[in-house]
């Protein structure tokens, strides 16, 4: 291509660029681009942090390659939208390439279930009209989910079920008088005699031709409209096989009838009424496949339908009833008894009891007083209460629950990566099997052979059923995901599921997720010419900046004392160790004994004495003071109710159990033999504990690490499942695979049941589809004729292929009783 016509051919192009600092870096990724063969117009923006270029389409990906070797990065987007007509896994294999092909694509998965596609690209590289269109050129149509109805997301698939149920009554009806017709004279030769006397054998003939015309160009049109275009580009998918097949049998059938001296002798016979019942069966099939799909994708229709449409607003002393879309941070919003949270907030007036239970899953309501926090949603049992609104929209708990099983329903598990590779070749091999039995028969069966030629050959394009195949991952991951949100598991990836039932040993952090993270204040011992109010009043004011449970206890001891808490300055949390600043003016510290001693200071008078409580299973702190100890504190962490019932389940289902904390070996030890924990690991940085999680990979297989705060982090990411308390840091859920909304372990056994569940549904499902293929294929080709025994007819053929796919579905809803 010449430089004029690479400059005609090129588009603007901006992207966002991560990493520039100075004027330097601006010249190095703007040299980067200039390089580009076509590039022009090429300005790099430090303030805004975007290049922006002419550049042929073709070479967006030249573009970001570019960049990234300058040393910098194009962050990340995803693009989601639906996709109509797909019908099967070839179908989702075919776009999957469509979109993968489009330039700058780096990743694209399509759901069968969801009917979704998700496009991983760098940001400003692909344009969602260039992912459309390529989804338009592979022969469906797409959605963008931003016009979508996010308050019913089952509307689209609603409609596409009711669509189906009308043109299977309107195949039904119009195929009725056929089978009468055509099947009624085989059953009863008295039937057959009468009708042949009263209307004819042509007049039959055509009254089925019509009929038969009908059906195909009314309910059937789906399958040629959607599958000859797929044939024609040699993408053949399951709409082409049913086209292909009923096609034949139609226009066999007008020959035979009107233009029999075309065929010869002795075969011209009509099969209206199999073209007929393989267009009904088949959309009785889809029927039942779209109404299952409703029912999958049912718990977020649920979680969906919990927020309330409108709110009762107080301004200016009055309430106002607003819709909830236009409630803003800081509403004051008043809840009713019997009512639905409008909004997460927290409450500021009144108290309550609120079932929280459709989102953590735990079925007992819980109190609600000033001050504490509410989630939009959830039910208002008895009391009334206002609240002030602290997050809206996507940013609210229940969006975010909804964001993050919608991603675990349309993720794909390692285990698909099987499928995909059957399903590239699948469509292609069932045609040339179907070639290959109409020229076997043709060549080598008896007289008629065209007849027996054609009616196998039909067979085996029918009963070859991808469907089932390309349903039977994500229908189950659907099922299992929905039915973990309402029991308070969330997934936040399909993955997930999988690698959680490889996990072989289960470690837990203690604090917040064996015990109650609520401890108390057991001891307070000041050290000689320190009062012990003071001691606790400077201990509680570093603590109050900190969200460890720990430091709440602290906090809490001395409010209960009614003692001021002085002016915080230059706090600094370090992980691992404990807490520095200075309040009003003095040198504060206060943590565990290493935390001492990275100080200097030393812990001699009190060292007894904390060996005591540890071995008691307290957990020591020390607090200093400009430098010299101050004080030994002692806190206990009650053990979470259930917690001895969950470990000794996961024990039963035969995984090992070990605990990773940074407390105390004496506390951490005296929690384990209570709950009946082998291995420890005490005394543990952040660091630390992702070295414990290596030490038990290699000890045992695969990690599932427990866990609730910051320095849970690490060991949370490491860990190849990291489930988090719900209830815990924001840091330890967003790292995190699984979350436990409720906090309580019986979750974490729930979530291990749900994976195993899932997964053996998933296999069960794919033998399922793959041994009725294999099994029923050379059936269809009439393979037992060869043996004495009967041939398939290309109708019974289309109920089989129907049954597949609803036997899918039926097991993958059996989930929704499972754990």
């Amino acid at each position: 291509m010449t430089a004029t016509a690479r400059s005609a051919a090129s588009v603007p192009l901006d992207l966002p660029v991560s990493g520039l600092s100075c004027a330097s870096c601006v010249g190095r990724v703007e040299r980067a681009l200039r390089a580009l063969p076509g590039a022009s117009d090429v300005a790099v923006n430090l303030a805004t942090g975007r290049a922006h270029l002419r550049l042929d389409p073709a070479e967006t990906g030249a573009a970001v390659e570019a960049i990234v070797r300058a040393g910098y990065a194009v962050p990340e987007a995803t693009t989601a939208f639906a996709v109509s007509g797909l019908s099967c896994a070839s179908c989702v294999a075919r776009t999957e390439r469509a979109l993968g092909a489009v330039p700058g694509v780096t990743g694209a998965t399509v759901n069968l279930a969801t009917g979704q596609a998700i496009v991983h690209h760098p940001e400003g590289v692909v344009t969602f009209a260039a992912l459309a269109e390529a989804v338009r050129r592979a022969g469906y149509e797409v959605q963008a989910r931003s016009d979508a109805k996010p308050s019913d997301p089952g509307e689209r698939r609603a409609a596409e079920a009711a669509a189906l149920r009308r043109d299977l009554v309107t195949a039904a009806i119009l195929a009725a008088p056929i089978v009468v017709l055509d099947m009624g004279g085989h059953a009863v030769p008295a039937f057959h005699h009468a009708v042949e006397a009263n209307l004819g054998a042509g007049v039959v003939a055509w009254i089925e031709a019509v009929l038969a015309t009908l059906v195909l160009a009314g309910p059937g049109r789906r399958f040629f409209a959607l599958g000859v275009p797929g044939l024609l580009r040699g993408h053949p998918d399951m709409n082409a096989l049913v086209a292909l097949g009923a096609g034949a049998a139609y226009l066999y059938s007008l020959v035979s009838a009107f233009a029999p001296q075309w065929l010869p002798p002795g075969t011209a016979h009509l099969y209206f009424e199999a073209a007929v019942l393989i267009v009904t069966l088949i959309l009785l099939g889809r029927t039942l496949e779209a109404r299952a799909k409703g029912r999958t994708g049912a718990a977020i229709a649920r979680l969906v339908g919990l927020a309330p449409s409108t709110a009762r607003v107080i301004r200016d002393g009055v309430e106002l009833s607003v819709p909830q879309a236009e409630l803003r941070r800081g509403d004051v919003v008043r809840v009713r008894p019997g009512e639905r949270v409008a909004a997460d907030g927290t409450v500021v007036a009144g108290a309550s009891y609120v079932d929280e239970g459709m989102v953590t899953g735990e079925p007992v309501p819980v109190a609600k007083g000033v001050g504490a926090p509410v989630i939009g949603g959830t039910l208002n049992t008895t009391g009334s209460f206002d609240l002030t609104v602290g997050a809206v929209g996507d940013e609210t708990a229940l969006a975010r629950i909804v964001a993050m099983v919608e991603a675990a329903q349309g993720a794909k598990l390692p285990i698909q990566a099987l499928v995909d590779r059957v399903t590239a070749w699948f469509v292609p091999a069932v045609m040339a099997a179907s070639v290959l039995t109409f020229l076997a028969w043709f060549a080598l069966g008896p007289s008629p052979a065209l007849g027996f030629a054609l009616v196998n050959a039909i067979a085996v394009l029918i009963i070859a059923c991808p469907c089932a195949m390309g349903l039977a991952t994500p229908t189950s991951i659907m099922v299992g995901t929905g039915r973990a949100a309402e029991r308070g598991v969330l997934f936040r990836n399909g993955a997930a599921l999988q690698a959680l039932r490889e996990a072989r040993i289960v470690a837990l952090d203690k604090t917040g997720t064996l015990t109650e993270g609520r401890p108390t204040l057991t001891d307070l011992l000041p050290a000689p010419g320190v009062a012990e109010g003071e001691a606790l009043s400077l201990a509680a004011a570093l603590e109050s900046r900190s969200e460890h449970p720990i430091a709440r206890a602290v906090v809490a001891a001395a409010q209960e004392r009614n003692l001021g808490l002085g002016a915080v300055t230059e706090f600094e949390a370090v992980p691992g160790y404990g807490l520095v600043g200075h309040v009003d003016g003095r040198a504060v510290a206060v943590g565990a004994a290493r935390h001492m001693t990275r100080l200097g200071v030393g812990m001699e008078s009190l060292a007894a004495q904390a060996e005591t409580l540890s071995a008691q299973g307290r957990s020591p702190l020390y607090v200093a003071v400009d430098g010299r100890l101050a004080a030994l504190l002692a806190v206990a962490d009650p053990i979470k109710l259930g917690a001895p019932e969950a470990v000794a389940e996961l024990k039963r289902q035969g995984l090992a159990v070990a605990m990773v904390t940074g407390d105390g070996r004496g506390a951490a030890e005296g929690v384990a033999r209570t709950l009946g924990i082998d291995a420890v690991f005490a005394e543990v940085l952040p660091g630390g504990k992702v070295e414990a999680v290596r030490t038990l990979r290699e000890r045992h297989g695969a990690v599932a690490f427990v866990g609730d705060g910051i320095n849970d982090a690490p060991a949370l990411a490491e860990a190849g499942i990291g489930i988090a308390i719900g209830t815990g840091t924001d840091i330890a859920v967003e790292s995190a695979d699984v979350v436990l909304m409720s906090g309580a372990l019986d979750g974490l056994v729930t979530a291990i049941r749900l994976s195993r569940a899932v997964m053996r549904n998933i296999r069960q499902n794919l033998f399922w589809a793959f041994a009725y293929n294999v099994a029923l294929i050379p059936v269809a080709a009439g393979a037992l004729h060869a043996f004495g025994g009967p041939l398939l007819s290309p109708v019974l053929a289309a109920g089989a292929m129907a049954l597949s796919s609803t036997f899918v579905l039926a097991n993958a809803l059996r989930l929704r009783r499972a754990a």
